[in-house]
């Protein structure tokens, strides 16, 4: 393990215990909020946030476009409690999996399913910036849209 793959992964669970903190302050009812009846629920929003570690895991290391609706489907988290635990699962098997690799396989090229390649390290700057973009959406729903007051840090 590297010193950049382990600040990289610092990086990544500073942002989610910031979700975490902001799923701290919903009530069950704000799941099913939504700005656009086409766009997602801040329920499905935070979905999507609770698996976005492995399910870019699995991207990276060539997850077919069809076994990753699979795994989507596979994952249904219906409450704050199944959504808090969903980020530490998650985030888990990330961290186990880059603190493994190999400087080698750090700089293995990986292709997704849409034809984009990067390194694995590459994938794992990916996704900060993923769970940057999400976390700044959620934020910005739940303050501009929906007027809620919260005290979150994004960034230290």
């Amino acid at each position: 393990m590297n010193f950049y793959t382990k600040s990289a992964l610092n990086q990544i669970k500073l942002a989610l215990d910031s979700v975490s903190n902001i799923i701290n302050q919903l009530k069950e009812e704000d799941l099913h909020i939504k700005t656009l009846a086409t766009k997602r629920s801040i329920g499905e929003l935070l979905e999507h946030i609770s698996v976005l570690c492995e399910a870019d895991l699995l991207i990276l290391n060539g997850a077919t476009e069809g076994e990753m609706s699979s795994f989507y489907s596979a994952h249904p988290y219906e409450t704050l409690e199944d959504l808090q635990q969903a980020l530490e699962k998650h985030y888990k098997i990330l961290e186990k999996a880059f603190l493994n690799y190999t400087e080698n396989e750090l700089l293995e090229m990986t292709t997704s399913y849409w034809g984009v390649t990067y390194s694995r390290y590459e994938w794992l700057l990916e996704i900060i910036a993923h769970l940057y973009h999400h976390r700044g959406q959620l934020h910005s729903l739940l303050v501009y849209h929906f007027k809620k007051d919260l005290n979150v840090s994004l960034f230290e």
